[in-house]
């Protein structure tokens, strides 16, 4: 039996709560109510075929004020109820538990330590207030002050492991066993009348044929095809044709800018290729013998078809076609011009990624990689000449975080991944030399920065038994910055490339500056002086010996 608690009710035999009547709402006036009567309760009639009985039931007119509503409710909302609060409970303890994961709740970091303890080197002779005149920290920055003292202990356990050992060179014929198919293809003598390492290649296809149906980079990247598709249209063209038979001329870089990233590579390749005898490949950073060779375009992705060496010197077409037009010209012929046109790459990879070696040769007892990049460029080209353009490691560090995080950048959070990064390459040391660690595919892509890439040193030192030290130029993008016409006219003395008017050097050193700091990140502010202090304490042992090398004071980047 059905009845209503906020109406004076007359309940009809149908019992349908519809048919009620004199609704006993907010303007509900007993004294006016003709079933109410002035008395101060609610008659309930009730009647039915089986009851002859007239019951009046008093029930209490604060009736809303109880919690007898509540029990009253329907079985179907009280379920509906239940489930919110489960669902609301496994929301927030979602939220708990991301935010513990990710330092966003109140939760003492684990790299907070100690109390903060005055040191007059903080900051290469840069005192606390000193630091709080270029920033003034805010009561969140309290706590990465204390981290100094204990991360101090941290570097100095990773400098009295530090050992720069000379690296074993490997045999030639090590290399070969090593990768049998690139022996193959490239050839250990080139063209003489050309100033650039190119060859002729015997061509076995026909007038139909797609020469780049396979090519790797035009099948995985859609920028590369429009790139791929005008070589295709011109290709024929440019077939050599002798006895027969068709070659096309291939060709390999006569110079590399090898390193480093967020070092000013972009600018420099910019404003080289503006010299009317520099030709580059047809993408900047092919990243070939670091990554696509093994099939890497992510290593976290895992590997994929590893990109055949065919596919590499497709990207040298363009530059092959017009070195071939000069040497198939009059002059050439009839007076033996040469042609002074020279090919560059610019992949910033090449330095300092090895990270796949240890998916494709076989482990050394050390856990040293034995074969690096710089031993297969060597095997084939022993004459290249090999460009590095480096910046101060503790802004380089800062400003690949900025370019490379995806999300909660903050000098805070730069802060709380330098701490972490720095833990490891402590743990690595402890078990494994300098060169394991550095090149140590699993730590690299443990650590939330790229520590590593900024000891210029360890690599450079690696890329010195293969290379003798006058086919390296080093160059600071500081310098770069400071004196643009300088460092550009060191680089064309350094590539032997023909003097240039004054109309075309000044395109080349006025133009404006490439891959520069986006506005987002620039809002984000420069990183905490702590932090800064932590990353001079611990590349300080590695800049100086890369001043040791370079015999050249200016690396040490006492003041950038």
């Amino acid at each position: 039996m059905r009845y209503c608690i906020n109406c004076c009710i007359h309940l009809l035999p149908n019992d349908l709560h519809r048919q009620c009547f004199r609704c006993c709402g907010p303007n509900h006036n007993n004294q006016k109510c003709p079933v109410c009567k002035g008395e101060n309760k609610i008659p309930l009639y009730t009647d039915s075929k089986q009851m002859k009985l007239l019951a009046v039931l008093e029930v209490r007119t604060d009736h809303r004020e109880s919690w007898h509503g509540f029990f009253c409710l329907r079985k179907g909302k009280l379920c509906s109820l239940i489930f919110g609060l489960i669902i609301m409970t496994l929301v927030m303890a979602s939220y708990i538990l991301t935010g513990a994961k990710h330092g966003l709740l109140l939760i003492p970091s684990p790299f907070h330590y100690g109390p903060f303890t005055s040191n007059p080197s903080l900051m290469d002779n840069e005192s606390l207030s000193d630091m709080k005149d270029h920033y003034q920290p805010s009561k969140m920055n309290i706590s990465y002050v204390k981290d100094y003292p204990s991360i101090k202990l941290i570097i100095d356990t990773i400098t009295s492991k530090i050992e720069f050992m000379t690296r074993q060179r490997p045999d030639l014929e090590e290399l070969k066993k090593q990768e049998p198919h690139m022996f193959s293809v490239i050839p250990n003598k080139f063209l003489p009348n050309s100033k650039n390492p190119c060859w002729y290649e015997e061509y076995r296809g026909n007038t139909t044929t797609d020469p780049y149906a396979t090519n790797s980079y035009a099948l995985y990247s859609k920028r590369f095809r429009i790139i791929f598709d005008y070589l295709r249209k011109v290709f024929w063209n440019h077939l050599y044709h002798y006895k027969g038979k068709h070659y096309r001329l291939r060709c390999l870089p006569h110079f590399y800018i090898i390193g480093q990233p967020k070092c000013g590579t972009t600018d420099l390749y910019d404003r080289l290729r503006l010299h009317p005898e520099v030709r580059f490949s047809a993408i900047k950073e092919p990243h070939w013998w670091t990554r696509k060779r093994f099939g890497i375009i992510r290593l976290r992705h895992g590997f994929h078809d590893r990109y055949p060496v065919e596919d590499y010197l497709d990207l040298f077409d363009l530059a092959a076609h017009q070195i071939q037009g000069v040497l198939q010209s009059e002059e050439a012929k009839e007076h033996g011009e040469m042609s002074n046109i020279i090919i560059g790459e610019a992949s910033a990879s090449t330095m300092w990624d090895n990270n796949a070696w240890v998916f494709f040769y076989d482990n050394s007892t050390e856990g040293e990689p034995p074969f690096l990049i710089q031993d297969f460029i060597h095997a084939f080209q022993p004459n290249a000449k090999l460009i590095i353009m480096l910046r101060d490691p503790v802004e380089r560090l800062y400003s690949d975080y900025l370019y490379f995080a995806s999300a909660n950048k903050s000098a805070e959070d730069f802060h709380e991944k330098v701490a972490e990064s720095l833990q490891l390459f402590e743990t690595c040391l402890l078990d494994y030399s300098l060169r394991a660690c550095v090149y140590n595919n699993t730590l690299n892509n443990a650590m939330p920065v790229r520590l590593q890439v900024g000891l210029y040193v360890v690599y450079l030192l690696d890329w010195l038994t293969v290379f003798d030290k006058d086919q390296i130029l080093v160059l600071r993008l500081e310098d770069h910055a400071s004196n643009m016409r300088y460092t550009m006219h060191m680089v064309f003395q350094f590539l032997e490339l023909g003097p240039l008017s004054e109309k075309q050097e000044a395109l080349i050193t006025k133009s404006p500056a490439s891959n520069t700091r986006r506005p987002e990140d620039r809002s984000l502010g420069p990183m905490l002086p702590t932090t800064k202090a932590i990353l001079r304490d611990f590349y300080r042992p590695f800049n100086t010996k890369l001043a040791q090398v370079l015999f050249d004071d200016a690396f040490l980047w006492k003041r950038t």
